[in-house]
């Protein structure tokens, strides 16, 4: 029984069980899950423990479920584990939250697990991952290019804790995205075994090879496609570096250890730095002070900045490049300098703070403004004033302030964003431009353009407010009357 002694010292160096636990076990009826059954079921004793089972029908494989069901229902009758199980509509869920078949499978089941265990009051669900998925796990992070939080793995303990989505209030209530941990722990008891000896273990016990005269598990079809990323690390890539150093397993997973341990040493530093450093955060948004980001060094920013990410709800799929590419921001950007970064999210380099957010930028409703008058722009944050006079002195410098001929304008104008097609004859270079072109020329932010005002007479742009006056309005020798617009903030 070495693989026994093997997994008690495991759970005791790790704080998996206490005295009188409930536990679920996720039951898949392959080796790894049967194993992990049959090890807590003769350690029930030890800490008595109430186990349950269940299995989770991903939709994915309807040729194979109800064989694994039938197993693995037969198999806790006869340890006298009590099961159930659950049906998923996988795909159905990738398509309705944009993600892929696998992240949708880990999201359903996670929330399964948490169900489940909620009804039955237990307070620990185990899984089955062992030392060689967390082989696994180091070269797919590698290969994907994460630090070394990524690459400590799979944690042998850890809170659940689930994606859940917040729905505000008002008539068009924003959908938020929230991660909730829940009181209950998931734990990993076969996390040191190697799947070798779990097979070996499994097969060479009398009491199972009696039960089940052929392999005492299933064996899920899909584990052998290379198509899946995992499936392919294992297959192709551990197997030919196994063929160089059998060790292989066993080594990585002691690097991983290493990781871990500095790991929790660095989450004590970075707790007490971001601490200081935010200055305002929503589910969707955090702003964090730039002069001690602009001179941390670069060891302690990378975690800080992931911190940061991971504790904003909002702010999903940011990878290890992308923090490089912060850190590349913060240490050499200028003001108004920004990333565009997948899923909509942005970072933006401000005068005083880093903003990341994904936020969607605001878009400039469309607005009447009479002259003389003044309205609101909230979506921009600015004031616009109109006023008609009859003298002036100078035609203001066309950002702020602009001068115009009233009697070509017209007193009724109209302030919006801009739309497809617009284009404006720009003071001083007297030819047609698209304004997209303007745009672009001007280095205007793509998530600020939707939030410039276009001032219009009529069809015809009169003034980019901020940038530059229209050709066409300009003060001339004939002009009688003079319109003023003034933008300020809000």
């Amino acid at each position: 029984m070495e693989l026994l002694k093997k997994v008690k010292e495991t759970i005791n160096k790790h704080s998996m069980l206490s005295e009188g636990d409930r536990v679920l076990i996720g039951l898949s009826g392959g080796p790894d899950s049967v194993c992990l059954a049959v090890i807590l079921d003769k350690l029930k004793n030890d800490f008595n423990l109430t186990l349950s089972a269940v299995y989770i029908d991903h939709g994915l494989r309807p040729d194979e479920v109800e064989a694994e069901k039938a197993f693995c229902k037969t198999f806790c009758e006869r340890l006298g584990i009590d099961f159930f199980y659950e049906s998923l509509d996988v795909k159905q869920y990738a398509k309705d939250e944009g993600l892929n078949k696998q992240e949708a499978a880990r999201e359903l089941r996670y929330r399964v697990f948490e169900e489940a265990a909620w009804r039955i009051d237990a307070k620990k669900v185990a899984l089955g991952h062992n030392a060689d998925d967390q082989a696994e796990t180091f070269f797919m992070r590698l290969l994907r290019g994460a630090g070394p939080g990524g690459l400590s793995g799979i944690p042998p303990v850890r809170s659940l804790e689930l994606r859940v989505k917040s729905v505000g209030a008002g008539l068009k209530p924003a959908r938020t995205e929230l991660r909730v941990k829940k009181n209950i722990l998931i734990i990993r008891p076969l996390i040191e075994i190697e799947r070798e000896d779990i097979e070996t273990f499994l097969t060479s016990d009398p009491s199972l090879v009696t039960r089940h005269p052929s392999l005492p598990y299933v064996v899920d079809s899909s584990n052998l496609e290379k198509d899946y990323f995992r499936n392919w690390v294992r297959l192709s890539v551990i197997t030919e570096m196994k063929k160089r150093n059998p060790a292989l397993t066993q080594n990585i997973c002691r690097t991983m250890d290493i990781f871990r341990e500095e790991e929790r040493y660095f989450d004590i530093i970075v707790t007490k730095t971001l601490m200081k450093l935010i200055c305002g955060k929503t589910d969707s948004r955090i702003n964090l002070f730039l002069t001690p980001l602009e001179a941390m060094d670069k060891v302690i920013l990378r975690r800080v900045l992931r911190r940061a990410v991971d504790e904003t709800t909002g702010l999903r799929g940011v990878e290890f490049i992308h923090i490089e590419d912060m850190i590349f921001l913060i240490k050499n950007g200028r003001p108004g300098d920004r990333l565009y970064l997948p899923k909509g999210l942005r970072v933006i380099k401000d005068y005083s703070t880093l903003v990341i957010t994904s936020e969607a930028p605001k878009r400039l409703g469309s607005y009447k403004l009479n002259a003389p008058g003044e309205i609101a722009l909230k979506e921009s944050g600015l004031i616009m004033k109109a006023s008609l006079e009859e003298d002036v002195d100078g035609c203001g410098g066309g950002k702020t302030t602009a001068i115009f001929d009233a009697d070509k304008t017209g007193p009724a104008l109209t302030v919006r964003s801009r739309e497809d097609g617009d284009f404006f004859y720009p003071l001083g270079f007297g030819k047609r431009k698209k304004l997209q072109d303007f745009f672009t020329d001007e280095k205007i932010p793509r998530d600020e353009r939707d939030t410039v005002p276009i001032v219009l007479s009529g069809d015809d742009i009169v003034w980019i407010a901020g940038y530059r006056a229209d050709e066409r309005f300009k003060v001339t020798e004939k002009t009688k009357r003079f319109l003023r617009l003034i933008i300020s903030k809000l």
